[in-house]
């Protein structure tokens, strides 16, 4: 039987170590500092919710809070 594509890529890529590009170390700090921009962010656009006021914090504090929940979730690890 012959190896698959999939196969040989798998096969290629085994001495090539994978490398975060965020250390181990560093991904909570990242991650509780983005965690706290979006609830100020979010704080702030709560405080004054116009549409022009959206670009400013809106989206901003969408975005750090999506890789803030990330990073913290590879930062303390699930177990299921």
């Amino acid at each position: 039987m012959s190896a698959t594509p999939i196969h040989d890529i798998w096969e290629a890529s085994s001495s090539q170590p994978f490398l975060p590009s965020i250390p181990k170390g560093l991904q909570f700090p990242i991650a509780f500092t983005l965690l706290f921009i979006a609830v100020l962010l979010t704080g702030l656009f709560g405080l004054n919710n116009t549409l022009k006021n959206l670009p400013l914090y809106g989206i901003p504090a969408s975005l750090a809070f999506a890789f803030g929940a990330v990073y913290m979730i590879c930062a303390v690890g699930v177990y299921v």
